[in-house]
């Protein structure tokens, strides 16, 4: 079956030459690397760190991050890039995107000269892995919540806290955590002002724990932090961007990237449906040759290309720079919700054969519940857009 031939409305026709080559590069790669072993690192919950060299060398950390050794490519060539990430697994896209959309981009964000110079190449090279401390066990949705503390002692920062569900954390190089600056005033209220610090995972008192057990994203790394008076220099501390803004524009490149990569674990999985449907024989002819399975690849297939053009909208708003934070919103929202339903139908032509480990639906849906969850539940998007459509703010 030909790649692609989900694609009912010519989409590939608005994509220039470049971005094509982006997006075959990284399908080759995804299919050569990741599609042979993928059932059994699920299965047996692992991380190919093996990956990252290649990854690195594809330029995919950091890629819509110019300078500093990183790739420099544009918004949607990112989002191409993610869609094929994901078609192979959503542990793996947010590997690029601990990387590169939250540890990476907080550097470029809100660093200093010297910060960028001696961290983001190393990065972009795989040679420095990193992960981006924000949520909390108590404060997941309402960052505003946060606890985790930063105090002054000398010239030195002296951290105290504890963060959840925090991607690549124990094999982490350096961490980017957030925490309150207790002698930073912050004019919305709390104790301290939110600031960003740099913070190596070798550090005294800094520890990270794998969380186990998962059910969702196994072939991925996510951690418990605990920070006992990690005591860091002054130069530890991004100088910009004080406040929420700061880790919010890091959570706004991941979600853009959320929204591109859904849709390719959406496609996969009509594309696994539709490979199984012509060859299953049931009462005499293929599945695929069924009214209601046929019903079920068109409406699978008109909800992606639907999320794909959205996708694609915010990819040339990105590249153009008129992105807004709402609208990524709306992207994340509709996106996540849409690829969850598509590999839940899509799992369905498998019949039985579809809770196995040999084809991707369910793989993916399970996935999918994490992805649906992380960078912003239903719940916070849902409210980011009706502030914007009523000018009330009804998260408290």
């Amino acid at each position: 079956m030909p790649r692609y031939c989900t694609d009912l409305i010519d989409i590939e026709s608005q994509f220039s030459s470049a971005e094509l080559e982006v997006r075959d590069t990284v399908a080759e790669f995804v299919d050569r690397r990741i599609r042979p072993n993928i059932a059994r690192w699920y299965e047996d919950a692992i991380l190919p760190r093996t990956l990252f060299p290649e990854m690195a060398e594809l330029g995919l950390f950091g890629m819509h991050l110019q300078g500093y050794g990183c790739a420099g490519k544009t918004g949607t060539e990112y989002g191409l890039a993610m869609q094929e990430m994901e078609a192979g697994d959503s542990g793996l896209r947010t590997v690029v995107s601990v990387q590169g959309s939250l540890a990476m981009s907080a550097i470029a964000k809100n660093g200093s000269p010297g910060q960028k110079q001696r961290w983001l190449p190393k990065m972009a090279r795989g040679e420095v892995i990193g992960c981006f401390g924000l949520t909390e066990p108590t404060a997941g949705s309402d960052p505003a919540g946060m606890q985790t503390t930063a105090r002054r002692d000398g010239d030195d920062w002296v951290l105290n806290g504890s963060k959840r569900w925090i991607g690549l954390a124990s094999i982490a190089d350096i961490a980017i955590i957030w925490a309150r600056a207790e002698d930073d005033e912050d004019p919305d209220g709390g104790a301290g002002r939110v600031r960003g610090f740099i913070v190596p995972t070798d550090s005294a008192g800094f520890s990270a724990t794998p969380i186990t057990a998962k059910l969702s994203m196994r072939v991925s790394n996510q951690c418990d932090i605990a920070l006992n008076d990690v005591r860091l220099p002054a130069e530890a501390i991004l100088p910009e961007n004080a406040g929420l803004r700061g880790p919010f524009a890091c959570l706004s490149e991941a979600r853009y990237g959320i929204a591109w990569g859904a849709m390719g674990a959406a496609r996969d999985a009509i594309e696994t449906a539709l490979s199984y449907s012509a060859q299953r024989q049931q009462f005499g002819r293929p599945l695929s040759g069924y009214q209601l399975t046929q019903q079920k690849l068109a409406d699978m297939s008109v909800e992606l290309v639907k999320g794909q053009l959205l996708a694609l909208h915010l990819g040339r708003a990105k590249d153009a720079g008129t992105l807004q934070n709402h609208m990524i919103s709306v992207g994340k929202l509709n996106n996540c919700r849409a690829a969850l339903d598509i590999c839940r139908e899509a799992r369905t032509i498998l019949g039985g054969n579809g809770i196995t480990g040999d084809y991707s639906p369910l793989r993916h849906a399970n996935n999918l519940e994490s992805v649906r969850t992380y960078e912003g539940t239903d719940e916070v998007h849902t409210l980011i857009l009706g502030q914007q459509l009523t000018g009330e703010s009804a998260f408290r």
